[in-house]
């Protein structure tokens, strides 16, 4: 069955949320087809005049990247660009059953045009003057809400976790100037950023390496510490409903004199303390194993974006700019191995750069309900 969504049916959906690139909306009408189910709306830049384009997505050098998967060289939507990938690319390094691609769905420019007004009132200001509903395209994603526990059940409790990169790099192409990043997380780092930036309040006392580390001491400790400062990295859903968590960088939506148990409350029969609730996250990672996959994915970034970055000027047959700023013989040296690699390997290396790229930027759904009986 074909799905088409028209204006007639805007009312129907509710924003849920966003990123940099996509809107979510979530079903509320009645239709069991897209009951439990959310749809992922592309955006664009207000800055942005690039038309659409006629062919192919991806650009000359894109495709020589992803050579290797046809149906992405062969793309001709950003939506079927973004199930391709992460069904052909994320899927078998991740494992299918972690991985929910979606489906394509028609959708008309006049329900586009009405999203964009219908939202307005519950996006975040900084995203609105950054972006808008991409009017112009005649697709979108629709993807299962895993806010909510799949089945008939009445009751659940999701959280969505952004683990960031549980690992510290190790490559010889990371200079001395920048010798930090083999010490200190890339999501500390950040955090001194946005500090600095005014954009939270305070640093997060969050460390990634915490919750990857096989400890369940210390993934516990990872997860009080998301808990203290959410941000947008540590979200929890009521039956579907956004309870404790920011949907912006530092803005929660929860009154921070309201404890977790009176957030939950008794509905379906929990008493559900949150020390309970740590152990039950803490067990639910620790088995699922999920987290060794994304680890893995991760790191085949094995050159960091400073040895990434030589391979890539080689991929798109440009001299290569960062080696022109340099005098240092010795560092031009060690450059000149990477520039000396066949072109396969390079393409090789800016692709799994761009793959660990997207394995540090996801989001973990945990959803759980009470057991029957």
């Amino acid at each position: 069955m074909k799905i088409v969504i028209t204006a007639e049916d805007v009312n129907d959906w509710v924003y849920k949320g966003e990123g940099a690139a996509n809107l979510i909306l979530s079903y509320q009408g009645s239709l069991p087809l897209l009951i439990g189910k959310v749809l992922r709306v592309q955006k664009v830049s207000k800055n942005e005049t690039i038309p659409p384009k006629a062919g192919a997505e991806l650009s000359m050098h894109e495709q020589l990247i992803w050579a290797n998967v046809a149906e992405l060289v062969e793309s001709k939507s950003k939506d079927s660009l973004a199930q391709i990938y992460a069904t052909c690319i994320m899927g078998p390094l991740l494992g299918t059953n972690y991985i929910d691609a979606g489906v394509r769905v028609s959708v008309s420019r006049e329900f586009l045009e009405k999203v964009e007004v219908s939202t307005l009132n519950f996006r975040p200001a900084w995203r609105i003057n950054a972006s808008k509903i991409d009017t112009l395209t005649h697709s979108a994603l629709l993807i299962s809400d895993h806010s909510v526990f799949r089945g008939n059940s009445t009751f659940s409790i999701a959280v969505e976790i952004k683990p960031k990169c549980g690992f510290l790099p190790s490559s010889e192409y990371i200079s001395d100037k920048n010798s930090i990043k083999k010490q200190v997380t890339r999501y500390k780092m950040h955090q001194a950023l946005k500090l600095h930036k005014k954009q939270i309040l305070e640093e997060s006392a969050y460390n990634p390496l915490d919750l990857f580390s096989h400890s369940k001491e210390r993934i516990h400790k990872a997860l009080n510490a998301l808990y203290l400062n959410p941000q947008n990295n540590f979200r929890v859903f009521l039956n579907g409903s956004l309870i404790y968590g920011g949907m912006d960088t530092d803005t929660n939506t929860h009154d921070s004199n309201v404890s977790f148990e009176e957030l939950i409350g008794t509905s379906g029969g929990l008493n559900l303390e949150l020390p309970k609730f740590f152990e039950l996250l803490t067990e639910m990672i620790s088995k699922s194993g999920v987290l060794n996959q994304l680890l893995e994915t991760q790191k085949l970034d094995l050159y960091d974006i400073e040895g990434a970055i030589h391979s890539y000027y080689d991929v798109i047959s440009q001299p290569c700019a960062v080696c022109e700023s340099i005098s240092d013989k010795g560092l031009l040296e060690k450059y000149e191995k990477l520039h000396s690699l066949p072109i396969h390997r390079s393409v090789e290396i800016v692709r799994d750069y761009l793959v660990s790229a997207t394995a540090k930027d996801c989001s973990l759904m945990l959803s759980f309900r009470p057991r029957e009986g």
